[in-house]
């Protein structure tokens, strides 16, 4: 076993790197992608640490730290990098979008529900807290449920 360890180089943390790096790519779960860079990390401590440490002892030591402390990292520090970005709330969710907005009713509301023409798209729609719509009501958008917005009179 320590004849396969003592001829670790550079070149065997680089591929290694180069594989978990691979496997990251297909599998998408950033823990893959640290342990990557802490081989290339070893890799560099084998080719410029002291020739006293960079032994394989030295080599794996160094590799296990490095791993530890990048996957802790990643879930601590970089852990909302993985998390949705909130600058757009209302893309791709298009009810969101309407909250707000003024329309006109295009029928007669029946039994709570009925369209409504919000811009230049007809939309179906729930009157809000029973109220009674009209075809022709000017109405405001008050909320969205699935899809069906939620409106009032204006």
């Amino acid at each position: 076993m320590e004849q396969i360890f003592s001829e670790l180089t550079v070149w065997h943390w680089l591929a290694l790197g180069l594989v978990l790096f691979g496997i990251e790519l297909m599998t998408g779960t950033f823990d893959l992608m640290m342990l990557a860079i802490a081989a290339w990390v070893a890799g560099a401590f084998a080719y410029f640490g002291p020739d006293a440490y960079a032994t394989w002892q030295g080599q794996l030591v160094v590799f296990g730290l490095a791993a530890f402390a990048l996957v802790l990292a990643g879930r601590t520090l970089f852990s909302g990098l993985r998390g949705k970005v909130d600058e757009h709330p209302t893309l791709n969710r298009r009810m969101a979008g309407l909250v707000g907005q003024h329309g006109q009713a295009t029928a007669d509301f029946s039994g709570g529900s009925g369209q409504i023409k919000v811009g230049d798209s007809v939309w179906g729609a729930e009157a809000a807290a029973g109220e009674i719509i009209h075809e022709g009501d000017q109405i405001v958008v008050e909320g969205a449920r699935m899809t069906k917005a939620i409106v009032r009179k204006a």
